[in-house]
């Protein structure tokens, strides 16, 4: 056989078998493709440091995400202004389902309005996953203050009017944007004293600095069990389940008030579809479990079986309308 028939036979030989060449290479680059998420490491951020409720709450989530995902899940803390630093982070992560945030309501909702400048978009910029928690908040004064319930209070305030201060975590913080509803609700005046944060507000009107707060649970409960803070009621239309003896103020004279902080786990945009609903319905499941209710009831939150992921961007949307109010009612939009 001449050496141009051999070339020839070589080449249709190579023809004939570049399919199953192919065909082989795809077989075997297929289970690479195809591996289900998770397969590696995740990273949950919460934008606010080691050993508060945000972060109590994520170590509890994650370590039983990690179980049900069979991968590790990493808390991460990045504290900063008003969990905005954490939050960002969040947002400008790759949309992989690998890094998640689990900012609250004020980064969420309150900040758009406060912020001038605001490092991130809770309108674009996020997947919503699964909203878990709610946070009433205790209205609470100093014992020294001469009333024992609401309407008592408020009559106070008004003989009082403008002399009155009340405690905050900060500006835009719950604990600030709630008593600013209630001034609006009853039409009484009280002075602003922002704080670097809620507990050291709380331990200030437990030390008589402050006459009055609306206070986490985590750290209000333990000064009224004690006598050093008077509880006049919880800033949800349901009671409180670890102090069901707080009445709901909407049911002590002050008819339509109804607000609680909230927490959400997000992803950033553009994550896979698949992806957020796996991760919300592996959430859901979790919050779910009666052991892990308990346990965040005794962190002071309520655990919520999350609406579906669809439903919580419309949900963020109302909140940013609905606190945007009481923000520019309060004089704060646009001051940082």
């Amino acid at each position: 056989m001449h050496l141009h028939d051999l070339e020839r036979k070589d080449a249709m030989t190579l023809r004939r078998s570049l399919p199953l060449i192919l065909g082989l290479s795809a077989a075997l680059q297929a289970p690479v493709q195809a591996q289900p998420y998770p397969t590696r490491q995740i990273t949950l951020i919460s934008p606010t440091t080691a050993g508060g409720a945000n972060d109590m709450i994520c170590r509890i989530l994650g370590a039983q995400l990690a179980d049900r995902l069979g991968k590790p899940v990493v808390i991460e803390n990045r504290p900063g202004a008003g969990f905005v630093t954490g939050t960002a982070a969040g947002a400008r992560a790759a949309p992989d389902g690998y890094t998640l945030v689990m900012p609250g309501s004020s980064a969420l909702a309150a900040n758009v309005t406060i912020y001038r400048n605001l490092p991130y978009d809770p309108t674009k910029d996020f997947a919503p996953v699964a909203r878990v928690t709610e946070v009433p908040l205790i209205l609470a004064i100093h014992p020294s203050l001469p009333v024992r319930s609401v309407p008592e209070f408020v009559k106070l305030a008004k003989e009082r009017r403008g002399q009155l201060s009340y405690a905050s975590g900060g500006p835009g913080s719950p604990s600030h944007l709630f008593a600013e509803l209630f001034k609006n609700l009853t039409g009484i005046e009280m002075i602003h004293v922002p704080y670097k944060g809620s507990p050291q507000a709380v331990a200030d009107v437990a030390g008589g600095h402050v006459p009055v707060i609306f206070g986490d649970p985590v750290s209000s409960l333990p000064l009224i069990n004690e006598g050093k803070l008077r509880a006049l009621g919880v800033s949800t239309k349901t009671k409180f389940p670890p102090a069901p003896e707080i009445p709901p103020l909407g049911e002590v004279g002050v008819p339509g008030f109804d607000a609680s902080a909230w927490t959400m786990i997000v992803a950033p945009a553009k994550t896979p579809t698949e992806i957020v609903n796996r991760l919300h319905t592996e959430l859901s499941s979790i919050v779910g479990l009666p052991d892990i209710q308990q346990r965040m009831v005794k962190l002071g939150v309520i655990p919520v079986i999350s609406p579906p992921p669809q439903d919580l961007q419309r949900f963020i949307n109302s909140e940013i309308v609905r606190w945007a109010k009481v923000v520019h009612q309060a004089g704060i939009a646009g001051s940082e």
